[in-house]
């Protein structure tokens, strides 16, 4: 990518895991294919194990669009299926993509343009999570504040900046290959692993609000928890898998989790004082939820604190309860697959 890119701009592959997405493929991929981007592009899809319609509706888009093409995906594991579709794509650029996802127009021009003015090796902008009834409502108002995700840039915003991960990413095919692609045994955490491999070899991850990905969040409070708790628990193997790559904001929820977890017990066996704790952490989360929910319906509203609560304690206690096992497999691993040429995709 050079000064020649504004009258050619790059070849584009835009790589897509997905397993059960039926309620979203669609709209996922039709995002990416009313992109206009001026350069050529594909859509590679990874189709893990499914139990709903997501095989028969990514053969419909297969058969409506000779840009979409698929790639079998037997673990149904998120980084095995970013591989074997980085595998199956042929351009310099990497866009990824999740199925639950949808680009916001110009995304990919935009995406190309800060790739070529910034160096960087990853750019990637704001998770904007948006949803469609109360409950989703109000998760996605709890994942776009600070009191449900600290500083965060990619959930809350900010200036352009570096950065240590982005959400979903927009690379240069060279850091992927560079890097061997994603380690396959990081069944969560595989993008903030992938970028600090990414830094740690010298290349730029950078963020921009200019970049706006829709995000649908989990439609339950068990949903939500499965996958906070999951984050917690596969940030835990991040941090003794790389050493050095903990912060204070990661360190917060599991904090809260023993602080909650103390005051109760002390609550119930010593002095009321105790309840201080957990007492004070609801009237916050409460306090907290008033802003974030300004302009929500009363019942999104209400909803508000028990999804910052789920975040929270399931990220915590996932991280505190995270095996040692994990790590002791990864760090046996050493390395992530290696990415080889391109394969032949299968038109579903």
């Amino acid at each position: 990518m050079n000064a020649k890119s504004e009258a050619q701009p790059p070849a584009v592959s835009v790589i897509m895991p997905v397993l059960n997405e039926e309620r979203h493929l669609r709209e996922a991929v039709r995002a990416i294919l009313r992109q206009e981007y001026a350069g050529e592009m594909e859509v590679v899809v990874a189709l893990g194990p499914s139990t709903d319609r997501t095989d028969e509706i990514a053969a419909e888009l297969v058969r409506e669009d000779p840009r979409v093409h698929t790639v079998p995906n037997p673990t149904g594991r998120t980084p095995a299926a970013l591989n074997a579709a980085i595998k199956a794509s042929r351009h310099p650029v990497v866009v990824r993509v999740d199925g639950h996802a949808a680009l916001s127009p110009g995304y990919i021009t935009t995406a190309v343009r800060l790739l070529d003015e910034t160096g960087a090796m990853n750019v990637g902008g704001i998770m904007h999570a948006e949803g469609q009834n109360d409950w989703e409502h109000a998760v996605a108002a709890a994942m776009t504040s600070k009191i449900g995700v600290g500083n965060a840039a990619f959930h809350t915003g900010g200036e352009a900046q570096r950065a240590e991960t982005v959400y979903l990413g927009v690379f240069r095919r060279e850091a992927l290959e560079q890097q061997g692609g994603y380690n396959e045994e990081f069944i969560r955490a595989q993008d903030w692993e992938l970028n600090f491999r990414i830094r740690e070899a010298g290349g730029l991850i950078w963020f921009s609000p200019e970049l706006k990905v829709s995000y649908r969040p989990r439609p339950s409070v068990k949903a939500l928890a499965k996958q906070y708790k999951d984050y917690g628990r596969w940030r835990h193997v991040v941090a003794r898998y790389h050493e050095g790559s903990i912060n204070l904001r990661y360190l917060a929820p599991p904090t809260a989790v023993c602080a909650i977890a103390a005051g109760v017990v002390v609550g119930a066996a010593l002095t009321p004082w105790g309840f201080v704790i957990p007492g004070g952490y609801l009237a916050a989360i409460v306090a907290g939820s008033v802003p974030a929910g300004k302009g929500l319906p009363l019942k999104a509203r209400l909803q508000i604190p028990v999804a910052l609560a789920t975040m929270h304690m399931s990220w915590g206690w996932g991280f505190l309860t995270s095996p040692r096992a994990l790590a002791r497999k990864v760090i046996a691993s050493r390395r992530p697959a290696v990415l080889g040429g391109p394969q032949e995709t299968q038109q579903a």
